[in-house]
């Protein structure tokens, strides 16, 4: 018997996906306009998860330029067959080419092959099955004549083994478990005592989410749902439950240490979020773990209990470890630390860590944190509510011009239209300002600014406190910290600010494509 906590990958990870090999386990999850994308993680135990890699890791695999805030890559699935690992995934909106997409790798830490396109079905939230010699693929599209708004269809389609192109007629297999019901989806198909389960995602990934269960003699149905449908959703909590919007499962059976599955154990990944005060956090949806179970051939997610549980004992895990609570990043490595993340691509004309060695030096171009487009940012998931993030940073000032338009800080990232800004700008003879600039809606209000004593080149330590949705945030060029201005976040919340997409935090450059900012180091601390 062990006890952890949920969610068991902190920070924005929607759409869990996962499966065993050996005696390991492999998670993806879902990254939208993020880059690298589609992050794996292994975990022998299930409650202790290491990023290895990502499946989408190289600008020639898949075109995000033009990609708005929570577009691009939804809803992936991982499985394992014959030596290879393969995720599957659909690129939603841009401006390159979009849809289904498979990639394989050898290794789950990649590298990871150049795209195989699916284009003969549409939709979202492909899930590959292996069944033997056979190859399946389904997913979830609107309704072909839906008798309501937003109701969907599940989808299957057989594949070849090899070029993984379509075999004979695309079936329908599922519109739901409820009349009524939006956006079944998330599908799953699972082989259990002779017959087939689907396991999907209904009611939209806000608080109606909900896990439903079908089942089927043949693969290609016809389906009966289970008739205790949803088998498992918060929504009768109401929207000030500490866990919301449940829903978004896969399954995975447990394997003893010779990477056999155990008896009657099993697991499920899915997506929750929390909420502070009511509202739901910044850190928008994340992956949760339950066990699950099997009574009188019904699919039980945590037994017993029935909810995702922020604290959980169970059977056939140890005690979950002790998670970092500080990342300190000097940049003197040659690569960046896996858990960075960049906006659309790779940016690697935006971005050096040998220009200055020992910096992070971000080019300033005349994309901006209010735009679809190219935009100097370097950042990570906001892995709490609690924490203290510091960045110190050295801005270029061009001597050759009355003032310089670069301006370099701190980015919480939501989204274009909804993002928190903490900058240092100067003018040319080196006299800075830091300002906090807070981005609702699109409507950018200026919440404080104070001038910083004379340097040149310009350099400070911008420090971002947060607890809860109020946040401090202070700045240090000599001596003691001054407080530039203290922000309520709630509008921020994705409540209000609506995407697929949780908190992002980093450093980010803007200005007219002269200048640049020298990052000596990032620090975040979390402070629960």
């Amino acid at each position: 018997m062990g006890r952890y906590r949920n969610p068991v990958l902190p920070g924005c990870h929607p759409d869990p996906s996962v499966c065993s090999v050996g005696d390991e386990y492999f998670l993806v999850t879902s990254t939208f306009e993020y880059f690298p994308g589609l992050p794996i993680h292994r975990s022998s135990n299930l409650v202790d998860w290491e990023l290895i890699g990502h499946a989408v890791h190289r600008d020639e695999q898949v075109d995000l330029s033009g990609v708005p805030a929570s577009g691009g890559l939804f809803a992936p699935t991982i499985r394992y067959h014959n030596g290879l690992f393969h995720v599957v995934c659909t690129l939603v909106h841009g401006t390159g080419r979009q849809g289904h997409f498979l990639v394989t790798a050898r290794d789950a830490a990649g590298p990871w092959s150049q795209p195989l396109w699916l284009d003969d079905v549409g939709g979202i939230d492909p899930s590959l099955t292996f069944d033997g010699d056979r190859v399946w693929l389904c997913g979830t599209r609107l309704a072909v004549e839906g008798e309501w708004a937003e109701q969907t269809e599940v989808w299957l389609s057989e594949r070849d083994p090899v070029s993984f192109q379509a075999i004979g007629q695309t079936h329908v297999l599922w519109r739901g478990a409820l009349a009524g019901a939006r956006w079944a989806e998330g599908p799953h198909l699972f082989r259990h005592d002779g017959r087939w389960l689907l396991l999907a995602a209904e009611g939209g990934t806000e608080r109606d989410h909900a896990v439903t269960v079908a089942f089927a003699d043949e693969i290609t149905g016809p389906y009966t749902g289970d008739p205790g449908n949803p088998r498992l959703t918060h929504r009768d909590l109401g929207a000030r439950a500490p866990i919301i919007n449940v829903g978004h499962a896969d399954l995975v059976d447990a394997v003893d240490s010779a990477g056999g599955a155990a008896a009657d154990t099993g697991w499920a990944t899915l997506l929750a979020t929390h909420t502070v005060d009511g509202v739901a956090s910044l850190l928008g949806r994340q992956t949760h773990l339950v066990p699950v179970g099997w009574e009188s051939e019904r699919l039980l997610f945590a037994p017993g209990v029935a909810r995702v549980l922020q604290s959980i004992d169970a059977p056939g895990v140890p005690d979950q470890a002790q998670r970092p609570t500080r990342f300190l990043d000097h940049f003197d490595a040659p690569t960046l630390e896996l858990g960075w993340n960049t906006l659309r691509s790779s940016g690697a004309e935006r971005m050096s860590l040998t220009a200055r060695p020992g910096h992070l030096r971000l080019l300033a171009g005349t994309g901006s944190a209010t735009e679809t487009g190219p935009l100097a940012f370097l950042g990570r998931r906001l892995p709490s509510m609690h924490v203290t993030v510091a960045t110190r940073l050295e801005l270029s000032v061009n001597t050759a011009t009355p003032a310089s338009r670069t301006q370099a800080g701190l980015l919480l990232r939501l989204s274009e239209s909804d993002h928190l800004s903490f900058v240092m700008h100067a003018d040319a003879t080196g006299h800075a300002t830091a300002e906090v600039r807070l981005v609702v809606a699109g409507t950018v209000s200026t919440l404080g600014a104070v001038s910083l004593p004379h340097r040149f080149p310009p350099a400070a330590e911008l420090v971002l406190t947060l607890d809860g949705f109020g946040a401090e945030l202070s700045v240090r060029a000599d001596g003691e910290p001054v407080l530039v201005a203290t922000a309520d976040l709630t509008p921020l919340s994705p409540d209000f600010a609506g995407g697929f997409v949780g908190a992002w935090i980093g450093m980010f450059a803007v200005g007219d494509g002269t200048g640049h900012v020298d990052v000596d180091s990032f620090e975040l601390s979390v402070n629960d």
